[in-house]
């Protein structure tokens, strides 16, 4: 049966992952044999050629979605002001995919604060009005619980947008001894989980232990709310991160297989990780 909520990973191609996932005509396809959404984090440094965008389209079923996250020239070298041109020569290349595309990943620096929001909505209101949108925000005052994230969440929910949700809890719960991890928490931030309720689908993006068996316990928070999501008829968008990426796809079917405990209909991920991963023993 299709899965009944996207769950994807940061990328579509790993060398780790070429045992793993089942044959096809290129990496993506055989990724979209097990997976329905893929963050496309690669577009933050660059734009795919119109050619690359007719050739993915040609390589995902109808029900797959591409969550691309917007330039860095538009969110962290402009804060959003001034970017229509910018943002006109991102999404032209990209027209290919717009029947396949999920919401827009607006992910802001961390240096873009509650002084700023009015940027965020304007941006926001004068976007074409065919694209959806999910935001990412890092500033500390966005989890503070005082005024300024109220100001936030109430605009997000105002335009019926989700607040994504980053979980990197299990990564800093980490020892750093590896590279890997050493790496990942170097860059990747390190927020509270705060959830926001609104129309739009939302959207987790976890962050894995390194340790696979020790990402049970973290995971076991989002089986409840995803499998109630999935009952209320919400489609949320999950993606599973690790220090190393390579280590994604079975993190993801680690996932699957406890969230099966909750919805029982689901079918495993048809991947290959019985071979024991680093971490795993």
């Amino acid at each position: 049966m299709p899965l009944p909520y996207f769950l994807g990973c940061p990328q579509w191609q790993d060398s780790n992952w070429n045992s793993q996932l089942p044959p096809g005509s290129s990496s993506l396809a055989r990724y979209a044999r097990v997976f329905n959404t893929v963050e496309g984090n690669t577009t933050f440094y660059a734009s795919p050629s119109r050619e690359q965008c007719q050739l993915w389209r040609q390589q995902v079923p109808d029900n797959f979605r591409f969550l691309f996250k917007l330039p860095k020239a538009i969110t962290h070298e402009r804060f959003l002001n001034g970017a229509g041109d910018e943002l006109d020569a991102f999404l032209s290349p990209i027209e290919p995919l717009n029947d396949v595309l999920g919401p827009m990943l607006l992910q802001l620096p961390a240096g873009f604060g509650p002084e700023r929001l009015d940027q965020l909505w304007r941006f926001l209101d004068t976007a074409p009005g065919f694209l959806d949108w999910t935001v990412e925000v890092r500033h500390p005052a966005f989890f503070a619980k005082g005024e300024e994230e109220r100001a936030l969440n109430q605009g997000l929910r105002a335009r019926k947008l989700a607040r994504v949700v980053l979980d990197s809890r299990a990564l800093f719960s980490a020892t750093p001894d590896c590279e890997s991890t050493v790496d990942a928490q170097r860059k990747k931030p390190r927020v509270p989980v705060h959830i926001l309720p609104s129309d739009a689908p939302p959207v987790i993006r976890y962050i894995g232990h390194p340790n696979l068996e020790a990402n049970r316990a973290f995971l076991a928070p989002w089986v409840q709310r995803v499998a109630a999501w999935v009952a209320a008829g919400t489609q949320p968008y999950v993606f599973m991160h690790m220090p190393d990426n390579g280590h994604a796809v079975s993190l993801a079917s680690l996932w699957t297989e406890l969230l099966r405990e909750k919805l029982p209909e689901l079918e495993p991920l048809p991947v290959n990780v019985s071979t024991p991963q680093i971490g795993l023993f």
